[in-house]
């Protein structure tokens, strides 16, 4: 149950920033460089995520 309910919890939380990521590309006023360490962060925090969700030792 534990792992469950971290599965869907990082899921949503995942779909979240990934969505929060693409929507600043939709505008034509801002390019792909100046959203690139946006993209970078969001990798991060997601690694960050799942590692502590799963692999950190308690």
């Amino acid at each position: 149950m534990n792992k469950l309910t971290s599965i869907v919890g990082c899921s949503i939380a995942i779909a979240f920033l990934i969505g929060l990521a693409t929507t600043l590309t939709r505008s034509m006023m801002i390019g792909f460089t100046d959203v690139l360490p946006v993209y970078i962060l969001m990798g991060l925090v997601i690694c960050m995520m799942i590692y502590e969700a799963f692999f950190q030792k308690k």
